[in-house]
């Protein structure tokens, strides 16, 4: 699918709503997983592809980007990177917080083109690749921040020496996580904790306990 393909599928299959943890930011964004899933697949005429990870403000993102927007000294005046970005909400966030500048990363096309809509909706200007950055260490940064991305055993380990790479070299990594299977805890300081209202569409609850975490260097 084209790059204006993908644009107007978008637009045509989401709303433009606020997640419930973070209001100050609106995004374009799905009701229901199961019907656009299957819309994306028959757009792509590929069956078996992931779900559209861009379209909802999981979890671990919506606690991430309000620990952001509640501690903005965090992000302020610094560069950042948000790691598998999805609808964008982190990166926009860490823009409203006042960062100098984001990298929004995910190697997802859709979620590419959805970062760029959700960020010129909210006034922010945000850098967004493609690129698998976990190929080689992080580029120059201050501060990686991560939503919601140890669901899957090979990816949280691969993800995870990424980022204790960048942490060894002086770079603030930040995670977001409601508690998924492969999130190595006892590695982690928790800094903070927030109740978000999720769907049932997507979890097994409706309001999910989600903390967010510091990687730390000595443990």
């Amino acid at each position: 699918m084209t790059i204006p393909g993908r644009a107007r599928f978008i637009r045509d299959n989401t709303t433009l709503m606020t997640p419930p943890l973070v209001p100050e930011v609106k995004l374009r964004l799905a009701h229901e997983a199961v019907p656009l899933w299957q819309k994306t697949e028959e757009e792509l005429g590929k069956m078996g592809l992931p779900p559209p990870f861009w379209a909802f403000a999981w979890a671990g993102g919506q606690a991430l980007a309000r620990h952001v927007l509640d501690n903005p000294e965090l992000v302020r005046g610094r560069r950042v990177i948000d790691l598998a970005s999805g609808s964008g909400l982190v990166g926009i966030a860490a823009m409203k917080a006042g960062a100098a500048r984001v990298l929004a990363a995910d190697i997802d096309g859709f979620s590419v083109e959805a970062i760029g809509i959700n960020a010129e909706t909210n006034g922010v200007s945000v850098d967004v690749t493609a690129r698998d950055l976990l190929e080689q260490p992080a580029e120059a940064c201050d501060v990686i921040l991560v939503g919601d991305l140890f669901y899957e055993k090979g990816l949280a380990e691969k993800v995870f020496a990424w980022l204790e790479d960048a942490e060894a070299r002086g770079i603030l990594t930040l995670i977001g996580d409601p508690g998924r299977s492969y999130l190595p805890r006892k590695k982690l300081k928790k800094l903070s904790e927030y109740k978000v209202q999720v769907t049932r569409d997507l979890e097994d609850c409706e309001v999910k306990l989600t903390p967010v975490w510091r990687l730390t260097r000595s443990f």
